[in-house]
């Protein structure tokens, strides 16, 4: 299997962790690729149209999109151990993973704008939005930190994936100080997964 990726990317990073957990990392060849709305990588498109990563191709030649599909795929080749397979166990962890996809998203979106457009064009508006949309997922996740505890699930994955970038990147200024919970599992979940300590941002 061959992935593209860049190795500092919440998405990247949670197909790498699902790819430990399953024993396939030594299955998997990274291709690193270069990732700027503002310049476009034509190389990548070749891979993925839209030019996003992680892209991954299989050793059947089937070209995956979306951190969500190659997460899944990735799984399936290990026995299913991080996507459960139905049931609530199922559509609780997909939920948990597609609110710490969006804390991601929003994430990049400030960080495209504060560290690449010229101060004086910053939206500043559109930053606070996407600053509202982090906190209300942050705040959720905080309530609901106890139901993190366990086991890693593919929607846990996501989470530490996020919030250790978004820290990394600086998105959110003081979110650790107001989210002691939702933190304190993070630390602890970084501690005792090999997976996420050998993939965490640097």
């Amino acid at each position: 299997m061959k992935l593209h990726y860049s190795p500092l990317s919440p998405f990247v990073r949670k197909v790498m962790v699902v790819a430990i957990e399953n024993g396939l990392d030594g299955r998997i060849e990274k291709v690193t690729q270069a990732v700027n709305p503002a310049s476009p990588n034509r190389e990548l498109a070749r891979h993925n149209p839209l030019m996003k990563i992680p892209a991954l191709e299989t050793d059947d030649g089937i070209r995956l999109v979306e951190s969500k599909v190659i997460a899944q795929y990735l799984d399936s080749l290990g026995g299913n151990r991080l996507v459960p397979a139905a049931g609530r166990a199922r559509w609780q962890a997909l939920r948990i993973e597609a609110i710490a996809d969006g804390i991601a998203d929003a994430g990049i979106l400030v960080r495209y704008e504060q560290a690449m457009r010229p101060a004086g064009l910053q939206w500043k508006e559109w930053i606070e939005g996407q600053h509202a949309k982090i906190g209300n997922a942050l705040d959720l996740l905080e309530a609901e930190s106890a139901s993190l505890e366990g086991p890693l699930d593919i929607g846990k994955v996501a989470v530490a994936c996020a919030l250790d970038w978004m820290e990394f990147r600086d998105v959110v200024p003081g979110a650790r100080a107001t989210r002691p919970r939702l933190f304190a599992w993070l630390d602890k979940a970084n501690r005792a997964h090999a997976s996420l300590a050998a993939t965490k941002p640097k």
